[in-house]
């Protein structure tokens, strides 16, 4: 499924590359197969209002939107785990499915960045690619809901996965559910967060982080060979995601 191969890119930070290839972005985007008319025209606005952007201020957009706080984190897990040690295993596992698929990982990133896991998954073909989706879509959906709140056009990237993913998420519920969160995004909360944490060692620390894939994964891995990855202890609602192949311990799935 190239179209998120194309979605991951357009989440990654902003380059010079992608900031130039707004028309060809765009040509793509309509004439994808699997987004919806309605994915299409939030997915084209977005790349024409951010390409119309001086690339450095849409840098520095982004920066603000995904670099403070945790509550539009970039990492799945995060969204998950938080800084348990459950965290650590789950990276363990997916790393080992990146590496099952011949995706070789290095320092940059985690396993579980977003743009990172959308790469994978695009190689897993459609129904593959649809479960692995549903698997984390309300990790989508919850971002989907904080940047609308913020009134932030890349809601519509998140939007165009959880549908392509085709899970059954009501997103109104989502949104009451956390329209009382307070932004951590702040000055002050972000040097409240500094006060209040310790530097960690050890295999539960950052330090240990694997990244951005050096070769794409292979087209012959599929879900039948997953190893278990603790995906579904979601911080929302588990009765707001009512399609996720019945599974909520295990981005494997069946």
């Amino acid at each position: 499924m190239k179209i998120l191969n194309l979605i991951a890119r357009l989440i990654d930070y902003p380059t010079e590359e992608i900031h130039q290839a707004g028309d060809e972005i765009i040509a793509l985007i309509q004439n994808d197969a699997f987004l919806s008319e309605q994915d299409k025209v939030g997915l084209v606005n977005f790349v024409t209002g951010r390409c119309a952007m001086d690339i450095l201020d849409w840098q520095s957009d982004y920066d603000a939107l995904f670099e403070r706080g945790r509550s539009l984190s970039l990492l799945i897990f995060e969204h998950i785990h938080g800084e348990s040690r459950d965290r650590g295993q789950a990276m363990i596992d997916l790393m080992a499915q990146y590496k099952q698929a011949g995706l070789e990982i290095d320092v940059r990133e985690l396993p579980d960045y977003i743009p990172l896991f959308l790469e994978f998954v695009a190689t897993q073909g459609q129904e593959n690619a649809e479960g692995w989706l549903q698997d984390v879509s309300h990790i989508f959906a919850l971002l989907h809901v904080r940047l609308v709140q913020r009134d932030c056009d890349y809601a519509a990237l998140f939007s165009a996965l959880v549908n392509i993913s085709k899970a059954d998420i009501n997103f109104d519920d989502l949104a009451n559910q956390v329209k009382g969160e307070k932004r951590d995004d702040t000055k002050e909360a972000i040097d409240k967060v500094w006060e209040e944490e310790m530097v960690k060692f050890g295999p539960d620390s950052n330090s240990d982080a694997c990244g951005t894939a050096g070769n794409k994964p292979a087209e012959s891995q599929r879900r039948d060979q997953d190893v278990p990855i603790q995906f579904m202890e979601a911080i929302i609602d588990e009765t707001l995601v009512k399609d996720a192949n019945n599974s909520n311990a295990s981005i494997g799935g069946n």
